[in-house]
């Protein structure tokens, strides 16, 4: 494991392949990365476990919107966390909250049950949960590998302050930073938080390759275009991955 973990967020094959071949780590796989991320199809999965060499973790989510879940969209992310770890992911990505915004200690535990004894990282539900530290605690109890967080702010480095004691508790190795996390602001997000574990998407917009374009006909969020992809740039990946390297013990000693 590199002293320095950079996980790329994709959506693709374009994206996984962009991440893969420019200096990424792991993937965590999705569907829907402009809502946040939704759990990807087992298609999309297959496809990319062929193509790609570093490990994929998936993420489990069953729909845009909060944590909490119905008791039929919870069927639904038991089934596709046992489907996910036989098809042989490499860790599974997942997060179940409380009506009153605690972790759901009982569902987790049924979550990770189900991943078989993959690696399971808590999403950001974390950063919407009423209390971090009492969700740190149930996280650790229940054997989270780590928890990817903003440091509950909208973006990481408005929440260094939180990042820095969270990574302070449960160790560099624990806590994945994530939520606008970049090239331009790694190596200040490293030095304020102690972290080594980083998530990032990369992604940039581009055109569509249609030409015929029917205007007016928003078949989801009216918000974004029907003719805009978000795909992973590797160039931003390989940029991301010189910073580490950089920071890395090694690149010190070789600069």
């Amino acid at each position: 494991m590199p002293h320095f973990l950079l996980e790329c967020c994709v959506d693709s094959p374009e994206s996984a392949l962009a991440a893969a071949q420019n200096g990424a780590d792991r993937l965590e796989l999705c569907a829907d990365l402009l809502v946040g991320g939704t759990t990807p199809s087992h298609g999309l999965f297959e496809l990319v476990k062929r193509r790609v060499k570093i490990p994929v973790n998936v993420l489990l989510r069953p729909r845009f919107g909060d944590f909490c879940y119905t008791g039929l969209e919870f069927e639904a992310l038991l089934a596709d966390a046992a489907r996910f770890a036989a098809a042989g992911a490499d860790g599974l990505v997942l997060g179940v909250l409380t009506p009153d915004g605690e972790l759901d200690e009982p569902r987790m535990e049924r979550l990770i049950a189900a991943a078989r004894g993959l690696p399971v990282t808590l999403h950001r539900a974390f950063d919407v949960c009423r209390d971090p530290f009492a969700a740190l605690r149930a996280a650790k109890a229940l054997g989270v590998s780590s928890i990817l967080t903003s440091g509950q702010a909208a973006a990481a480095p408005q929440g260094t302050d939180l990042l820095a004691e969270l990574v302070r508790q449960a160790g560099p190795a624990n806590i994945l930073v994530g939520g606008g996390v970049n090239s331009g602001n790694l190596a200040a997000l490293a030095a304020a938080t102690g972290a080594k574990h980083f998530h990032m998407s990369g992604k940039r917009l581009l055109e569509s390759p249609m030409h015929y374009r029917k205007e007016g006909v928003p078949m989801g969020l009216p918000l974004a275009s029907e003719f805009a992809l978000w795909r992973t740039d590797g160039g931003e990946v390989a940029a991301a991955r010189a910073v580490l390297n950089r920071l890395s013990p090694a690149g010190k000693a070789q600069s």
